[in-house]
């Protein structure tokens, strides 16, 4: 399936049913009268956040969703009937913007969440709503109200609990493969993930998700390399985890491309908590690990981390650092713990 995370769509509630205008015309009755029904209610047109899908690209074949009409009242009284609703289904995590592409509307952040976009045309009144002590056989019925029309923009931003930054061949991929079941591609240039991944790691009992985007370059704030479009998929993440290529000329100079990218996107991303482990340790012998690892620290002003995860070293360790800055309400209990409560199943 493609990655797709940002869409325009065009919607369109559904408009009222006309009023009718009847008179009650029968043998034997000698008083008629008005008979006419009111107008149906027209169709809304409804967002909700259902479970399976992580891209938006069913919007990419269908951009325009219409509510139906509601149908126009007839004698007898009868009412039209209502129009039906249509309901777009998205990922979790999916913003709704106006056409501004600014303004948000509703952000769907759990399961089941439901919004309603454009409400339908109320229905208009038939004759016989009109009917009163002096005017007993109204002519006049109200026409059904228009539905609403409006241009709206659909961007996901993955649910995840940490997120992966650094420059492009970081190791940021081979993290994601070797902690959880993800299989993103892995090779040896630049920009090969092209598109966001999502991993679940377990560790001492406890799981959460790891989203992995592409490398950040320099500029990429200015649209260098894939940009900085992907940065909003760690928006919502607890903490991010920032790997440095440990056999880089320069670990300082790689790691303020980043804290200053970051800064550029703006938001509340560059004050996210962060840990920051020097990466592929295994390509060093023990005098290039305490040298890049000074250098790192001088940078970052704090304690950095060691690993590497072609190899394994150190990963547990991270992956505990990680779990203690995501809140305990975030964390996802293992299979093992969630297995004994629940009912047997065949």
């Amino acid at each position: 399936m493609k990655f797709l995370d940002l869409a325009k769509v065009y919607i369109r509630s559904g408009s009222g049913g006309n009023g009718c205008v009847s008179f009650r015309r029968e043998k034997y009755i000698e008083f008629g009268g008005p008979d006419g029904g009111n107008g149906g209610r027209g169709g809304d047109v409804i967002v909700e956040a259902v479970e399976g899908l992580n891209t938006l690209i069913d919007f990419r074949y269908q951009q325009h969703f219409f509510a139906q009409n509601g149908k126009g009242g007839t004698g007898r009284l009868k009412t039209g009937a209502d129009g039906d609703d249509i309901v777009l289904r998205v990922p979790v995590g999916t913003e709704i913007l106006e056409e501004d592409g600014e303004t948000l509307i509703a952000d769907m952040t759990e399961l089941g969440q439901r919004v309603v976009l454009a409400r339908g045309g109320n229905g208009g009144f038939g004759n016989a709503h009109f009917k009163t002590s002096t005017n007993q056989a109204p002519r006049r019925a109200n026409p059904g109200l228009e539905g609403v029309e409006r241009t709206i923009w659909l961007r996901l931003k993955l649910i995840a609990d940490a997120g992966l930054l650094g420059l492009p061949n970081a190791g940021k991929s081979t993290f994601l493969a070797a902690t959880s079941n993800a299989r993103p591609k892995i090779a040896d240039y630049p920009f090969t993930t092209l598109h966001p991944n999502l991993g679940v790691v377990g560790v001492d009992g406890a799981e959460f998700v790891v989203a992995d985007i592409p490398g950040l370059i320099e500029g990429a704030s200015e649209g260098r390399g894939l940009g900085d479009l992907f940065l909003g998929h760690v928006e919502r993440c607890a903490v991010l985890l920032h790997l440095i290529d440990g056999t880089s000329n320069d670990v300082a100079e790689d790691y303020r491309t980043i804290i200053d990218e970051l800064e550029a996107y703006g938001g509340a991303l560059a004050d996210k908590p962060r840990v920051t482990v020097l990466n592929k340790v295994d390509s060093l012998d023990e005098d290039l690990r305490e040298m890049q690892k000074e250098f790192l620290e001088e940078a970052v002003g704090g304690p950095v981390m060691m690993m590497s995860g072609s190899s394994g070293e150190g990963v547990t360790e991270v992956l505990r650092a990680l779990r203690a800055e995501i809140s305990e309400d975030r964390l996802r209990q293992g299979a093992e713990d969630a297995g004994e409560d629940r009912p047997w199943q065949p």
